[in-house]
């Protein structure tokens, strides 16, 4: 999954009363399970779907309860529990990913949980935290990764002076350019590591101070600074189209025409269709010698505040969470997960790739989780392109962007 997961509409929390005020209980329509407190409903996703049926059976017989399983799109799922839940229609336990969890919580559509200890890092659980308090049991992990050609370069980059060094390879050169590196810098989201790794932040006390915005101060602007000069000085004029820099990335470095890029976990199954021989590692370190901070990301179980079975429903995501059920779900999925025991496993495997995922991930930032990030993402697209076209000097860039957020924060919230 690309990072669309970042993308959400809001739903209105007036309908969220609404519905909570009217909603029927103990309704005997088909399928629902409100009030039985001997039967668990799970959605997922249809990519979850085997795993589930696959590791629900020890639970049945452990608490002699039945766990029945729906499938449904995550992001349906996360936009009806509000309007589902108070009907008696939503599921008990559903998946989230964790930027979408903040806004559940703050809305009261999904309950607090209990996380079990020494089983996640501290990163994995301040993504699903608000306000001190914790709404979901992390069950994936997601941070972007250096991809590098074997054919074009002996070894990973490690620093940012290997990737201005390729970058002056006659070998990349494309019309007088060079695209021996190439990363996504239109995108807030792939530049934040640049940002966050010269000073900038998104809101303050680590994230939970939307009333004060990084974005714009020297180290951001440092960060964009640098970002503008691989556009100006360096890249061909694609690299700035907000919406097609991504697909050209990735035909270049499938094509064998660049050394390295910077992308999400997303990317391997298509690159492992590719013909060329390529490495995965931890993004280089910075020229000021801070690591590349990118947004940790991924997934997470939570409980809907609808549903019933609150206890149930808690000790079955703690089920989820085992180092065996959370290894197995490595394996059915392919996506990395958050047992601190099941990714020693991984660092201990041949698995190239899901080890630069766990070894960024360390490195990186969990994502602010407050409603007001959306106003980010919206305040934000056009900063990179401003900055990295000349339309705006990197400084004025940044701070229109910032009014913009403070604006828009202000007026929503």
């Amino acid at each position: 999954m690309r990072k669309n997961w970042r993308k959400w509409g809001t739903v209105a929390f007036s309908a969220l009363v609404m519905f909570t005020l009217t909603a029927c209980s103990g309704s005997d329509a088909e399928g629902e399970s409100e009030g039985d407190s001997n039967t668990l409903e799970v959605s997922v996703g249809a990519e979850y779907i085997d795993y589930v049926n696959e590791i629900k059976d020890g639970f049945e017989q452990e608490e002699n309860v039945s766990v029945q399983v729906t499938e449904k799109d995550m992001n349906e799922q996360m936009d009806s529990l509000p309007l589902d839940g108070p009907s008696g229609l939503g599921p008990d336990v559903t998946m989230s990913a964790v930027d979408r969890i903040g806004q559940g919580a703050d809305q009261g559509f999904l309950s607090e949980v209990e996380v079990p200890e020494d089983t996640f890092n501290e990163q994995s659980i301040e993504q699903v935290t608000l306000n001190d308090n914790v709404y979901g049991i992390p069950a994936s992990t997601e941070a972007l990764v250096m991809y590098y050609n074997k054919d074009l370069v002996s070894e990973a980059p490690e620093t940012f002076d290997d990737l201005e060094e390729i970058a002056q390879d006659d070998q990349f050169d494309q019309d007088g350019d060079n695209i021996g590196f190439l990363a996504n810098w239109t995108d807030l989201y792939f530049t934040y590591g640049l940002i966050s790794g010269y000073g900038g932040y998104i809101f303050g006390e680590d994230g939970t101070d939307p009333s004060d915005i990084g974005l714009n101060n020297e180290g951001a602007v440092e960060g964009i600074e640098y970002a503008a000069h691989w556009f100006q000085d360096v890249w061909p004029d694609g690299m700035l189209d907000v919406t097609g820099a991504t697909n050209l990335i990735s035909d270049y470095f499938t094509q064998g025409k660049t050394a390295a890029i910077i992308s999400g976990p997303w990317d391997v199954g298509n690159f492992n269709e590719s013909d060329i021989d390529f490495g995965v590692a931890k993004i280089p370190e910075l020229k000021n010698g801070e690591d590349y901070s990118t947004f940790g990301g991924g997934k997470a179980w939570v409980v809907s505040s609808f549903s019933e079975n609150q206890e149930l429903a808690q000790e079955f995501i703690n089920y989820l969470s085992t180092e065996e059920n959370q290894t197995k779900f490595y394996e059915v999925t392919s996506e990395i997960p958050t047992n601190i025991q099941s990714q020693d496993k991984i660092l201990d495997s041949d698995d190239e790739a899901s080890k630069a995922v766990i070894e960024q991930f360390k490195v990186s930032e969990p994502m602010p989780n407050l409603p007001q990030m959306a106003e980010v993402w919206a305040g934000t697209e056009n900063m990179l392109f401003d900055a990295g076209s000349g339309n705006l000097d990197p400084k004025e860039a940044a701070d229109q962007a910032v009014d913009g957020i403070k604006e828009s924060i202000e007026q929503k919230y």
